[in-house]
């Protein structure tokens, strides 16, 4: 295990001087708070997190959740962890104070639940979706519902958990079978199955509450006849005791990563006495789980940063303690008798190190940024910057849930060939992190699933308009760097590239026109991989203009080197990774259509 996890510094100054957490603070939604008050909430964190979950990481992975006698046996920190997340405000936080909340900005949430990630992230899944459970029943369902479940959710002692997947169906959810039958009363009997449900059991919940899509008898069909259902492990007798609620834990599944993690089997109503209780209204249940899913998704891209963060941070310091090899002498040889030089001397280690660097702090920098679009959607009253905001962070969205997850497996990837033969070993945690991080990119939808989310239903919205509006950003931040001789040469690299999305959507978008979705989305995911690469490339951007401005006012909250090695990542990233858009775009406007209506036998 390494020393550290997390690089603090960087996670504040990204939220209070690139992303200006502060500006947050005036809104009345969060008066209560300064920033003196946020960094005591971000410490308690950290310290925490030392304490309770960096410590158990390999633990767990060697003692992985474990189907038995009809439950799911976990790792004893996730009760620990359910616990502290209720005492310490960690399920609440971004809770309305009437709901029991505190009230904090989502963007300082994002920030905690990333140190607790980078620390363990086999742990703040069962919090996470907890609270998102949660969240959908203060949202939307009925009073007496909010009183039963919302308390014991937000105290950790009832455990939540979001029931979509079926075993037919798998992503398609219009193929949903799950059966609501009414009954006359005030709830429905519920009969099905459900896969792949995170935390959907274990010992140490006195109760799951489970937020189910599921099927009216007679409803239409596709997504438009799903409806939304609160379903608990354990209902309440009239008396107000729990009793069995006629759901089953079927199996545990056994996964390469997140091993402790529980991935459950459930089974609903086998014995025809599961209870239901509609959320909102009947058939709308997808609209009210989607409308929950963008802090989802932050979340799953939120995850991808940490661990790809605190894989660079292990990589980091395995280069810096190893010694191995020889510099090249100005000869091109090398001296024997010279005593070996840590690796971190050789420029191709180098080379790794920062390509990890450059992936966590802007997969780190980009969650940040939506997560502040969530916050101003949430504590402005001005009708027209909420409809900006919106836009943003709907365009965003599905690169918030992919780069960080894709770019950060690659970044894992390059951390285990620092170690060379000792990142393959059980020994050294890479490997470990480069296992967990795999299943992010299948969270939530899978990549393919969000790239034509971003090039089908985004890019188009409003006819154009949210694209537009992100364009605009980019250029913002591509004319604060021309004021600076050091950035000018990245500032019109990354104006070239803004120009190059319009040339791939200029031959992309008339397939469209003419109906012809399946050849406009049959490359979706070059697309994504190409529009992230400017987005990153854009953050990146932004942090070099506010290191440039703090040097030249002589700012002390970070040392000179501190803000110098943001600019040198960011010219890396220039050099390495934006040049990828043009062999991307290559791709894009190639005539071939090799992927549609090919023959079985190609294969």
């Amino acid at each position: 295990m390494a020393k550290e996890y997390v690089d603090i510094a960087t996670l504040k100054y990204l939220l209070y001087h690139v992303h200006g957490l502060e500006d947050l603070l005036s809104a009345e939604r969060f008066q209560d708070y300064d920033k003196d008050s946020l960094d005591l909430f971000l410490n308690a964190i950290k310290e925490f997190s030392d304490r309770e979950l960096f410590p158990y990481f390999k633990e767990m992975d060697e003692t992985p959740a474990t189907y038995k006698n009809g439950t799911i046996m976990v790792h004893k920190q996730v009760d620990v962890m359910m616990k502290k997340g209720g005492e310490m405000g960690i399920i609440s936080g971004p809770f309305d104070y009437g709901d029991g909340g505190l009230q904090l900005p989502f963007t300082i949430h994002t920030a905690s639940a990333y140190i607790q990630e980078a620390a363990n992230n086999h742990l703040p899944g069962y919090i996470g979706l907890t609270q998102g459970a949660a969240e959908l029943i203060v949202h939307f369902a009925n009073e007496n519902l909010k009183k039963t479940y919302v308390p014991k959710m937000l105290s950790g002692d009832w455990g939540g958990t979001m029931c979509l997947t079926e075993p037919q169906a798998g992503s398609s959810l219009s193929d949903i079978t799950t059966k609501a039958t009414p009954t006359g009363q005030d709830y429905y009997k519920i009969s099905g199955q459900k896969i792949f449900i995170s935390g959907g059991d274990h010992q140490y919940a006195e109760n799951v509450v489970h937020l189910l899509l599921a099927r009216l008898e007679g409803a239409p069909s596709g997504t438009k006849g799903i409806s939304l259902f609160v379903v608990p492990k354990l209902r309440m007798d009239k008396d107000g005791r729990l009793i069995s609620n006629d759901v089953m834990t079927v199996a545990d599944f056994q996964k390469m990563g997140q091993r402790g993690y529980a991935t459950t089997h459930l089974g609903f109503g086998d014995k025809g006495d599961c209870h239901g209780w509609l959320v909102g209204e009947a058939h709308k249940g997808l609209k009210y789980m989607f409308l929950m899913m963008n802090s989802a998704r932050i979340s799953v891209g939120r995850g991808g940063a940490a661990i790809s963060m605190a894989a660079y941070q292990a990589s980091l310091e395995y280069a810096n303690e190893r010694p191995q090899g020889r510099k090249l002498a100005s000869d091109g040889k090398k001296d024997p008798n010279e005593k070996p030089c840590l690796i971190i001397e050789h420029p191709d280690v180098r080379r790794m190190l920062l390509l990890q660097k450059s992936i966590a702090e802007g997969s780190l920098s980009l969650v940040l940024l939506a997560a502040k679009y969530y916050d101003i959607i949430q504590s402005t009253k001005n009708q027209d910057i909420k409809e900006k905001y919106r836009l943003l962070l709907e365009m965003i969205i599905p690169i918030v849930k992919t780069y960080p997850t894709e770019a950060g497996t690659l970044s894992v990837s390059n951390g285990m060939q620092v170690l060379g033969g000792y990142g393959f070993c059980s020994d050294f945690i890479l490997q470990q992190y480069y296992r967990d991080i795999r299943i992010f990119s299948i969270y939530e939808g899978t990549t393919g699933i969000q790239s034509q989310d971003l090039l089908g239903r985004k890019v188009p919205m409003e006819n154009g308009k949210a694209l537009e509006l992100l364009l605009n950003e980019i250029l913002h931040t591509i004319t604060a760097a021309m004021e600076f001789n050091g950035l000018r040469s990245s500032a019109k690299s990354l104006a070239d590239k803004i120009k190059l999305a319009r040339e791939v959507l200029d031959f992309l978008m008339p397939f469209a026109k003419k109906g012809n979705y399946e050849r406009y989305l049959s490359d979706a995911n070059l697309f994504m991989e190409f529009l992230s690469h400017v987005v990153i490339a854009w953050l990146w951007l932004d942090i070099a203009v506010n290191a440039e401005r703090n040097i030249q006012d002589g700012d002390q909250s970070h040392s000179k080197e501190f803000y110098l090695s943001k600019i040198h990542t960011m010219k890396f990233y220039f050099k390495y990774e934006l040049p990828k858009t043009s062999s991307l775009a290559e791709s894009l406007i190639h005539p071939d259509e090799l992927t549609i209506n090919t023959k079985k036998e190609v294969f």
